[in-house]
């Protein structure tokens, strides 16, 4: 499998991506209302998508509307009992179904450790379990999955566990080298690309 990743603002690498270059998008970018700073969160952040006609799933928090048109709305439950207990998967050009994931949520090394995952620091971490399940759900071996907010990887890891593809973009220099580890962990072949 094919994987590439890029440090670079996800904005600016865009444009060097040819048109078609990926099967799917599977992202979380920034939210509006959650670590809004710390994640460099800006209206219209995540407009560039309308460029995309491929299927998109992309995470949204479940505080404040989603920007962009969609086809259905998935749920993430977390299966945690206290604050935000689901997240929205907003589904982009699409099936009209709506789908329920459980899985839990990854936010220390107790939690990983009982889900046969890993920690990885990242305050948005994604399980892996639900990663595989919606790659494996929405696309299919040897598609080209698109990540532009990367974050620390779990896409990725999903992608070579499952025989797809990868793009991924990420912006902060720690949480990309935490990426590259990762994957490469799972996969040596991969090319990692500094901007």
């Amino acid at each position: 499998m094919s994987m590439k990743l890029i440090q670079g603002d996800c904005l600016e690498v865009m444009k060097t991506l040819p048109d078609n270059s990926v099967d799917a998008v599977v992202t979380d970018p920034p939210y509006p209302d959650y670590y809004k700073t710390e994640y460099q969160y800006v209206d219209g952040m995540i407009d560039f998508l309308n460029q995309f006609a491929c299927r998109q799933l992309v995470f949204w928090t479940a505080k404040m509307p989603f920007p962009l048109d969609y086809t259905a709305i998935h749920i993430w439950d977390k299966k945690t009992g206290c604050g935000s207990e689901y997240e929205r998967i907003f589904e982009r050009n699409g099936h009209k179904n709506f789908k329920m994931f459980r899985h839990y949520l990854i936010n220390s090394t107790v939690a990983a450790s009982f889900t046969r995952d890993t920690f990885t620091g990242h305050k948005s971490q994604k399980p892996i379990a639900l990663m595989r399940n919606l790659i494996e759900k929405f696309t299919k071996p040897g598609d080209t999955v698109f990540d532009p907010f990367m974050g620390s990887g779990t896409t990725g890891v999903a992608c070579v566990q499952t025989g797809r593809h990868f793009i991924g973009i990420e912006k902060d220099p720690i949480y990309f080298k935490i990426a590259t580890r990762r994957i490469e962990d799972t996969d040596p072949l991969f090319q990692a690309v500094g901007l």
